[in-house]
Order: C-alpha cells, then structure tokens, then sequence
C-alpha cells in the first residue's frame, strides 16, 4: 500500500493502456485529481479493464469533496466506453464529468486520424 498523503493536483493525466491500465483504481482516482484524463490504448487488452478503470473515476471523482469539472478524453471508439457512458451519464453530471467524443478528422504528412482540441 502507498503511504497516505494529500492528493495532487494536475491538468492532465494520461491513463496507462493495456496491462498497466490494472493499476489505475478509486484510489489512483482519489490522489491523482486532474481537470483532464486522457484514456489511450486501443487494444484487445485495454477492452477488458476499460470498465473497471471508468468506475473507478466515478468512485475516486465522488470523495474528492469539490466542485471541480473533470474531462475525460477517451482516443479510441469502443462499445465498453459507449455502454458505460449510458449507463452512468447521470452520474457523470453530478459529479461534473464530461466525456469528449469527436468526429473530427486531421491530416498531416499524408495521414488522416480522429482527433479532439482541449484547451486548459
């Protein structure tokens, strides 16, 4: 167990994917209190921890105590998100999460990929 401490205060914060994504739980939420959490690694494996990763900042987000809005930007289309967005949109708004969806496009060096802006 990590020794207890105040929580630190962040702008943004970038989820581990795959395996490592098994670390980041209500406690990873608790202490590490960001304005923007990008959620990366679109993958078979990232697909079977998504769920409990996206609970967790439900879970960690409500004993923060404060009003402050959170975003979450996931970098990746998938159903886990999708069904977990439904299901607790709700929740989100209580607890001042906004999850961003983008359906824009950027072209560079002959390359076209999904891309969203966050400003801070």
């Amino acid at each position: 167990a990590a020794p207890q401490g105040p929580p630190v205060y962040v702008d943004l914060a970038y989820l581990p994917g795959s395996w490592s994504a098994r670390t980041v739980d209500e406690e990873f939420f608790r202490r590490v209190r960001s304005t923007c959490y990008v959620v990366s690694g679109d993958d078979h494996l990232k697909e079977g921890v998504l769920r409990p990763l996206l609970d967790a900042l439900l879970a960690g987000k409500h004993q923060w105590g404060l009003d402050i809005p959170v975003t979450l930007v996931p970098t990746f289309d998938s159903l886990v998100m999708h069904e977990w967005y439904q299901e607790t949109h709700e929740r989100q708004q209580e607890l001042g999460i906004t999850v961003l969806g983008s359906n824009s496009t950027v072209a560079m060096q002959d390359e076209t990929f999904p891309a969203c802006k966050v400003e801070f």
